[in-house]
């Protein structure tokens, strides 16, 4: 019958080998070290750390005053109306939002074009021929419908 090999591992340390990866490292990672130590001693330079540290030591007075400046109303509303701006953005195609970028330092220069007299009634009115001028103004026209359906009812009027 055959006689099984034995296995015999060498027993590891997991502490000695992280202290021999520990005393490699500086020789390893010389420069990332060193940039490091840049780093660091330029957040010294520039007071960082004492901000850091004064900030931790008053670290419930810090929260204390941001809690009180987002507690107002003014506050609050622009942190619903960004969230809504996100939610906006979010729901808008990223082809249309790139092809607004484009069109907007287009639509800078030829309005400088114009210099600073703006176009007569017939420069305008000739406008209405231009197919994407026609296509802009239904996007802007549709804009302002659906705007209008979304604003709040009107108050009822005062009697003095």
């Amino acid at each position: 019958m055959a006689k099984p090999i034995p296995l015999e591992l060498p027993a590891s340390d997991p502490r000695a080998e992280l202290q021999a990866r520990l005393q490699n490292a500086p020789r390893e990672h010389a420069e990332a070290l060193l940039a490091a130590y840049e780093v660091l001693q330029g957040l010294h330079d520039r007071g960082v750390f004492e901000l850091m540290r004064g900030a931790l030591g008053s670290s419930d007075k810090v929260i204390e005053i941001i809690v009180e400046a987002a507690n107002t109303p003014e506050a609050i509303r622009g942190i619903r109306n960004i969230l809504i701006l996100a939610k906006i953005l979010g729901s808008v195609e990223p082809e249309l939002v790139e092809g607004f970028a484009r069109s907007l330092p287009e639509a800078i220069a030829c309005t400088k074009a114009y210099e600073s007299k703006p176009p007569g009634l017939w420069g305008v009115m000739s406008k209405f021929g231009n197919k994407d001028f026609r296509r802009g103004l239904l996007l802007v026209n549709s804009m302002l419908e659906a705007f209008g359906r979304n604003l709040p009812p009107e108050p009822p009027a005062k009697l003095d």
